[in-house]
Formats: C-alpha cells, sequence, structure tokens
C-alpha cells in the first residue's frame, strides 16, 4: 500500500500535535450515533484510504491518549503508544481485515499494548528494549485480562501508599511530563530531593511488580 504525500501518516510522532492528547477538547454532541460514526469512516476508507485514516486518528486519537494515560501513569508515554497502533494499523492496511468496529478494534489494540508496556516496565533489565507490537497479533485472553486488570489495580493501590511528596513529585514527572529541575523549582526543593523521591518510587513499583509478573 503506499503512503499518503510526503509520508504524512496519521499515528507518525512527527505528524501529532505537541501533547496532543491532553489539549484536545472533547467533541461536542452532533447526534451522530457511534454506528454512524463507524459508517461514516468505512465509506471515506472505502472512497480514499489516506482520508479514511485521517478521519479515524482525528476521531479516535485523543480519546485513547487519555485512555492509555490511566494505565501507563505517563503522558508521552500514552501518547507514542497510541501513535504506534496507528503506525501498524496503516503500515498492515488493518481496515481492510477489522470485523469488528474501529472502536472495540483500537481500544483492544490499547489495552493489549499497555498491557505490554507495563510487563516490560516493571520487569525490564536496564538493556532491554520494549518488544514491538503486532496489531494482528492474538487478542488478549481471559487469563490476560484478568491479569491486566490485577495489574492497573496494584499500580493504583501502589501509587496511593507512596508517601505524599513523593507520590506528588512522580506524578508531576511522569503524568504531567515535568523536568527534574521543573519540579524542584515548582515545590522550593532541591534536585537531588526530586531524583530522589523518583528512584523510591520506581523501586517500590518494581520491587511489587517483579513479585507477580
Amino acid at each position: 500500500m503506499s503512503h499518503p504525500p510526503n509520508d504524512r501518516r496519521p499515528g507518525r510522532n512527527d505528524d501529532r500535535p505537541k501533547n496532543a492528547a491532553m489539549s484536545q477538547t472533547p467533541a461536542r454532541s452532533t447526534g451522530v450515533s457511534a454506528a454512524d460514526r463507524e459508517f461514516f469512516i468505512r465509506q471515506a476508507f472505502e472512497r480514499d484510504p489516506v482520508s479514511g485514516y485521517e478521519l479515524l486518528f482525528r476521531r479516535y486519537y485523543g480519546v485513547l491518549c487519555s485512555h492509555a494515560v490511566r494505565y501507563v501513569y505517563t503522558k508521552e508515554v500514552a501518547e507514542d503508544l497510541v501513535s504506534d497502533i496507528f503506525h501498524s494499523f496503516w503500515e498492515n492496511a488493518s481496515y481492510k481485515k477489522v470485523t469488528v468496529s474501529f472502536r472495540a478494534y483500537l481500544f483492544e489494540a490499547v489495552r493489549h499494548k499497555c498491557y505490554n508496556y507495563l510487563k516490560w516496565e516493571f520487569s525490564r533489565e536496564n538493556n532491554e528494549e520494549l518488544p514491538g507490537h503486532d496489531l494482528e497479533s492474538p487478542a488478549l485472553q481471559p487469563h490476560d485480562i484478568m491479569e491486566f486488570d490485577e495489574l492497573c489495580m496494584r499500580i493504583e493501590k501502589t501509587m496511593d501508599s507512596l508517601p505524599p511528596q513523593c507520590k506528588k513529585v512522580f506524578l508531576m514527572h511522569r503524568f504531567e511530563g515535568k523536568s527534574y529541575p521543573e519540579i524542584a523549582g515548582s515545590l522550593n526543593v532541591s534536585l537531588k530531593a526530586v531524583e530522589a523521591h523518583i528512584s523510591k518510587a520506581l523501586t517500590i513499583f518494581r520491587k511489587i511488580f517483579l513479585i507477580s509478573i
């Protein structure tokens, strides 16, 4: 399948707006049903795959990022994971193969991607790389879904158990994307204190997940 002009593929990191997941505002209700939106997108794909991808990307990129960030607690990571999904969707011409709704397909892909990321994040060796994602791979099996749900619950409990300042620093860095110096300046603490809080939070997470993953 040929690429769109200038290789401007939906989902490429260099194409998305900065902080797109957080900057997009929810679409106003237009009275159009989910089934109608699905029909319009499929029609767009039939007329012109590039237009179909652009429509799909605009419709789902923001909501998928917001969904992913609930699990990975990092805005930039959520955006990267979703962008990877759209990139694979384009490369594999997946619109020709999807038998369920695009919405269901993409949300399942995000769930699968986040699951793999979390397993890698909390059990990796320093020299390991995050494995690639194949949208054509089988969906999560029931035992995987259960493990994923338990993993997400454990993340929430672990996050809530962090000391208040440690939790605040960790979320500012991971969720808000602030740098160590920015956090230090905002909280009026030393850079070493920020580094210590981040290190402590990561150590707590990894100790817990190394046991269960």
